[in-house]
């Protein structure tokens, strides 16, 4: 008697938002977007692997804000499409979450086909290039390790001279604003100030 072999099981490769759409992270379509999922799930994403001092975990929503913030500060004329782009940069964590660096070189190039394939169905949702220019790149890479650099010597246990060496200076923003980001926030109100900012820019 001929033994049946076992039916083939197809991977799933997406995922349900609470929106309700269904988002395929192979083929990821701009339609499947929301900004409402991303706000959602950023607010609820930690940054440093949750390695962070307060009350609450430092978001990757808040991480955005203040890497917007940081732009702001050091490019005060930028264009409002350039500050979105901004906000968006760690947007495909909504759906892979936040792979601290190290990790992400561990593994190589296929996650970062992922999650350029994610960004760039992101930006068509929102009216940016696929791909950015190289400038804004580089921009928006120089406010990251500006916000990195903050995060890592008053959240993460990092001394100055060593967030110096991995992430730069620091990026001189006044000190109340520092007070506010640099203070973890509630999922509820690090979700609700990523909204209000990204229709603010929007708009």
């Amino acid at each position: 008697m001929t033994q049946r072999k076992p039916s083939s099981i197809t991977t799933r490769a997406w995922q349900r938002m609470l929106s309700g759409r269904r988002l395929d992270l192979l083929d990821p379509s701009p339609l499947d977007i929301e900004i409402v999922d991303i706000a959602h799930g950023l607010a609820r994403v930690a940054r440093w692997n949750g390695q962070t001092s307060g009350a609450h975990i430092f978001s990757v929503a808040q991480h955005t804000l203040l890497v917007e913030t940081v732009m702001r500060e050091q490019m005060p004329r930028v264009d409002n499409h350039f500050r979105l782009a901004a906000l968006l940069h760690d947007a495909p964590e909504y759906v892979i979450g936040d792979m601290i660096s190290p990790f992400k070189a561990v593994l190589g190039g296929d996650y970062k086909v992922v999650e350029k394939r994610l960004l760039a169905a992101i930006h068509v949702r929102f009216g940016l290039p696929a791909v950015l220019a190289d400038e804004v790149t580089k921009a928006i890479k120089a406010a990251d390790r500006g916000a990195a650099y903050l995060e890592a010597t008053l959240l993460a246990g990092f001394s100055e001279s060593e967030a110096k060496r991995l992430f730069g200076r620091d990026p001189g923003l006044p000190e109340s604003t520092v007070r506010d980001y640099l203070t973890p926030w509630t999922a509820a109100r690090a979700e609700k100030q990523y909204l209000a900012r990204f229709n603010l820019l929007l708009g």
